[in-house]
């Protein structure tokens, strides 16, 4: 029986050192001991508040997206904006990736020079405005420096795009927002 017990053990200790955010199709690969140590803003928020001008009731371009705080070692950065309370699952509004290591923030309306776009939940390329029917909708921001270019083939699907983001993960920071109606 002790046989039996230490790959098991071994199993379910693995399971403790993964994130279960299950993002899109299962348990991702980023590691808990992922350190938040990336700061996160946006001037186009108003204190927490994400303007209507990025729903879809205003012309629904993507905010600036500004970060600090990326390690050492780190080869390029990701960013994935979703809703973890839409009816699907988390809902993903926008993947960018291969963004240069050297860049510190992704401009209102336009992408930081060699980085790319995945698919969102929606289908399409980009950002995907939120449009929130009722209240409750919290909007992540969450930006992962990684420890490699990840160099996806087009057009990258947003699962192919985060599993690569999950398993090249060395940090990540986080911006948490509402949309203000």
């Amino acid at each position: 029986m002790s046989g039996r017990w230490i790959p098991a053990v071994a199993s379910a200790a693995a399971l403790l050192f993964v994130s279960g955010c299950g993002l899109i199709g299962g348990p991702s690969k980023v590691l808990v001991a992922v350190p938040d140590t990336i700061t996160v803003t946006s001037p186009d928020f108003n204190g927490k508040q994400m303007g209507p001008a990025f729903s879809c009731r205003g012309v629904g371009s993507h905010p600036a997206i500004h970060w600090s705080g990326a390690p050492a070692g780190t080869k390029s950065l990701a960013l994935v904006m979703d809703d973890a309370a839409a009816p699907i699952t988390p809902y993903i509004f926008w993947i960018v990736f291969d963004i240069g290591p050297q860049s510190s923030d992704i401009p209102a309306g336009r992408l930081p020079p060699g980085a790319r776009r995945a698919d969102n939940s929606k289908g399409t390329i980009g950002y995907d405005p939120p449009c929130p029917a009722n209240p409750g909708h919290f909007y992540r921001f969450t930006v992962y420096a990684l420890d490699r270019k990840l160099s996806l083939h087009a057009p990258t699907s947003a699962k192919t795009a985060w599993m690569a983001i999950a398993g090249a993960a060395i940090a990540r920071g986080r911006l948490t927002t509402v949309i203000d109606s």
